[in-house]
């Protein structure tokens, strides 16, 4: 199973616990979290369903390349982690 996680200042905001869901792509595991945790979707998707702009996703310790469809493969162990990215200086 695919695991996701979120970052300490995400759960500021809301609960989103890490889990561990079947799925076979980003936008498969993020639907099967959001059945269970529905109040981390609008800090994670825009209204269109993309990931924000101040969203960070990685999957196994890469970028998620499609920020859109979230058609990134998931493998049966994948790791999928969730964070706010920082700007600033």
């Amino acid at each position: 199973m695919a695991s996701i996680h979120f970052t300490q200042n995400l759960t500021r905001h809301t609960q989103c616990p890490m889990a561990k869901l079947e799925a076979a792509t980003v936008a498969e595991l993020f639907a099967r979290y959001f059945e269970s945790w529905p109040g981390v979707r609008d800090y994670v998707l825009d209204n269109q369903g993309e990931v924000r702009h101040h969203v960070k996703v990685l999957v196994d310790g890469r970028n998620v390349r499609d920020r859109s469809k979230l058609t990134d493969r998931l493998e049966k162990d994948s790791e999928v982690h969730v964070f706010q990215a920082l700007s600033g200086g």
